[in-house]
């Protein structure tokens, strides 16, 4: 089993610095980037539309009070569902997972709180997707932006198939989804979850993450 070592604390630029990443900005910034956020309305059951409308009205009047825990059970788990990220027989989802390794002499380590990645009972291996997640707006002890391009790093050391990662961090109220492919990530422009619209085209991008998973990325 591999040992944990002390966590170091990087920061986006230390990271782009040390591992000489290209960073891109934007939904139109990068081809796999555009393809993903560039995606029609979902479409809803009767169910789901009652889902939608609970967690939209929660959000609006509530989510400037909750803590990390309260986003996590009263607004992401029900978005995650919605989104039709489940488990299923080719990936499970996992909560709260510390991944660490060392990459090109570089020890590094995250503690994912929400990770997609192919697993046998509480053991994950292959990530797929990260989402890191901080109430606050950007905070220099949880800025969740790092934590999530370590994440990305440390699976492509680990996994070794020359795939492109997602994820998506969450800032309060805002969204950014990430790709990366080689040295280069990308980031999304914000999208707000207390804006129907904005709330529907998250729901639809995770959507079509689960349809670029199960047709290009898995194994």
């Amino acid at each position: 089993m591999k040992k944990k070592k002390k966590e170091i604390k990087y920061s986006e630029a230390d990271l782009i610095d040390a591992f000489n990443l290209t960073r891109l900005k934007g939904n139109k910034a990068h081809p796999l980037m555009k393809e993903w956020t560039e995606v029609d309305s979902p479409t809803f059951t009767l169910v789901e539309e009652g889902n939608f409308e609970y967690i939209y009205e929660q959000a609006y009047d509530k989510i400037e009070g909750w803590n990390e825990e309260e986003l996590k059970f009263k607004f992401i788990a029900y978005l995650m569902n919605l989104g039709h990220l489940a488990d299923n027989g080719q990936y499970k989802t996992f909560c709260e997972r510390e991944i660490f390794a060392e990459v090109e002499n570089k020890y590094l380590y995250l503690k994912a709180d929400f990770l997609i990645a192919k697993g046998t009972l509480d053991k994950h291996k292959t990530p797929y997707f990260y989402l890191q997640e901080y109430k606050k707006l950007k905070d220099p002890s949880g800025d969740p932006v790092p934590q999530l391009i370590e994440g990305f790093l440390i699976a492509m050391h680990e996994n070794q198939n020359g795939k492109p990662m997602y994820g998506c961090t969450v800032t309060g109220k805002y969204w950014d989804f990430f790709v990366m492919e080689g040295r280069t990530y990308c980031i999304s422009d914000s999208f707000d979850c207390t804006n129907k619209d904005h709330l529907l085209k998250i729901i639809s991008i995770l959507r079509k993450y689960k349809e670029i998973l199960e047709t290009r990325i898995l194994d």
